[in-house]
Parts: C-alpha cells; sequence; structure tokens
C-alpha cells in the first residue's frame, strides 16, 4: 500500500504576484516519462500542420468541454463554495470566447489580433459510470498544502483524488498549493493520471475565497491555456533570452514576463513602437490587466483539440 506523505500544516501565504509553475511540473514529468517529450514533438508536427494547412485541418464549430472541479480541503474556508465554482465557469466562457467586458482595454495596434477560441465549459452532468452528477467532488484531506512538483493531490495516497477519465473531462484540480504558486496545468501528451489544470483556492472563480489582484478567474484561464498547448508569451527558457519564442506568430517577441499592471507599451526584443502584448493570458500581470487571446494563438488550442485533446467536448 502506498504510503502517505506527512501532514504539511506549515502556513502558506498568498501570493502577491502572479507564479505558474506549469513548466517545474513539466520539467519533472520530463523527467518521470521520458515518452512524454517525444509525444510532444508528434503533437508539434500536428500543431505545423494545422497551422498551415488552416480551417481544414480544425473544428470550426464551437464545442463545449466537461469540467470535473475537485475541491480538495483541509479547512473550511479552502472548501470553496458552489457558487465560487460557478463564477470561473463564467469567466472561462467569456474569455475564451472574446466576449469578456475588459476586451475593450486591448489597446487598438493588437485589438485586429483578437481570437475567438471557440470554446466553452460546462460542469459535468454525467460521471464515468455515467451517473447524474453536480461536475463538482470535494475531498478532505490532513495536507496542508500540495506541491506542483510531485502532483500530490492528484492522487488519494498523497491526500488528493484521482481525475475523472481525462481523454473526456478537463480535471481541475483546487486546493491550497505551497511555494507562492498560483496554478499550473499538463501540456498535451504526458501521463493521464496526471493530466489537468490545479489552481490555488483563493485564485479560482470571482467571489468568496477569491483574493485581489487575483480574483477575476484569470489564473484558470491562464492554466487552461497551457493545457490547450500554449506557452508563456515570452516562451520557456529560464533564462530570458529575445531568441526564445511561444511558437506562436501574432505575438510579438517578448524578453521576459510583466507583473502586476504595467502601462503600454512595454518595449522589448526591439518590438516597437507597440512592444510586449503583456495584457495577454499567457503573460503573467494581474487578473485586472490580462484580456486576450490571439487568432494565432486559437490556432495551436484547436490544433490541440484537433488532435491530442480531440475526444474531449461536443459541438
Amino acid at each position: 500500500m502506498a504510503k502517505k506523505r506527512a501532514t504539511k500544516l506549515e502556513k502558506v501565504t498568498a501570493p502577491s504576484r502572479r507564479s505558474c509553475a506549469c513548466i517545474q511540473a513539466h520539467f519533472g514529468l520530463l523527467d518521470r516519462f521520458p515518452e512524454f517529450r517525444a509525444n510532444q514533438a508528434r503533437i508539434e508536427h500536428f500543431t505545423n500542420y494545422c497551422r498551415q494547412a488552416g480551417d481544414a485541418a480544425l473544428r470550426l464549430e464551437v464545442i463545449t468541454i466537461p469540467v470535473v472541479v475537485h475541491v480538495v480541503y483541509r479547512t473550511e474556508s479552502e472548501n470553496i463554495s458552489d457558487a465560487q465554482i460557478k463564477s470561473q465557469i463564467a469567466v472561462l466562457n467569456k474569455d475564451f470566447r472574446a466576449q469578456n467586458a475588459d476586451i475593450s482595454k486591448v489597446p487598438a495596434p493588437f485589438k485586429p489580433l483578437v481570437g475567438d477560441a471557440r470554446v466553452t465549459f460546462a460542469l459535468a452532468k454525467k460521471d464515468p459510470d455515467r451517473c447524474a452528477t453536480s461536475g463538482i467532488t470535494r475531498t478532505k484531506t490532513e495536507q496542508g498544502g500540495f506541491s506542483p512538483l510531485d502532483d500530490g493531490v492528484k492522487s488519494s495516497a498523497t491526500g488528493g483524488i484521482e481525475p475523472w477519465d481525462t481523454k473526456k473531462y478537463l480535471n481541475i484540480w483546487v486546493c491550497t498549493i505551497t511555494g507562492g504558486i498560483l496554478g499550473y496545468a499538463q501540456f498535451p501528451g504526458g501521463p493521464p493520471e496526471t493530466d489537468g489544470v490545479v489552481t490555488l483556492n483563493t485564485a479560482f472563480g470571482t467571489n468568496g475565497g477569491a483574493t485581489a489582484p487575483f480574483n477575476r478567474g484569470r489564473t484558470t484561464a491562464h492554466e487552461i491555456g497551457h493545457y490547450l498547448n500554449l506557452s508563456h508569451i515570452w516562451g520557456e527558457n529560464r533564462i530570458p533570452t529575445c531568441r526564445d519564442t511561444d511558437f506562436v506568430d501574432d505575438t510579438p517577441d517578448q524578453f521576459d514576463k510583466h507583473f502586476g499592471k504595467p502601462t503600454f507599451p512595454q518595449i522589448s526584443c526591439n518590438n516597437g513602437p507597440h512592444g510586449d502584448m503583456f495584457m495577454n493570458y499567457m503573460d503573467y500581470v494581474d487578473d485586472a490587466a490580462m484580456f486576450i487571446f490571439t487568432k494565432g494563438q486559437v490556432v495551436r488550442m484547436q490544433a490541440a483539440l484537433a488532435g491530442p485533446r480531440s475526444e474531449l467536448g461536443t459541438s
């Protein structure tokens, strides 16, 4: 029988600026599952094909992805309400369709690049056994927090809960995360037993325990971007460089991440006069400062939905 880890009761401080552990978790998975790297290479080849083939390779209809939210909690304040969960789903359905009210704040030079991902989200109505469900599970834990480096929240042996069928559902775990992390996600092509998104409980949704400056639901939008094969907008090198890429043609080259609420423009990598697209969901700015996916990012997300995540969603 798997041995439970020691209970973690250290104080977990809410982050004051965005930090995503997607890349750290990703490199850990690559070490444990070497086939993940080969899967990613195949996925990138297919993504390039979709980019060249255009609409002929993609699903053009709007699809709805069934979501299961796994609330893993030790204290009652961590056991977030149904209302807080539903507020997050509402945010996703606006942000991924480019229907968010603050999209009007996109700077004029970037407005022609705004993309509609043609994706909506709905709490699952049937569980894997085809029984009626609210799309929400609740798991009491002894753990004071979970690390993104070992995916402990995704296993009952380590105080969490296993995912539902990751080919059919988007699994989102909501919990306390250690290390000042707001969330992380698994790129397509990884092991199914850890596939999905993890979000800090105080950065999920728009009401209840959601805490500024991460109380507009954008952390989960950012992480689902990764889940649908988007990189951070500045690239993924551990040391910033203008030679790195996010594999998207219509996002300007950008030296590094931005925090807080930058003013437009922010110029780097000789990308003036308009500069960095810091208001993109895949940067690190506060929730109130991010509000755009681009058309090029939509192609990557749709390629993921046509390829490695093709069993997700209904039209």
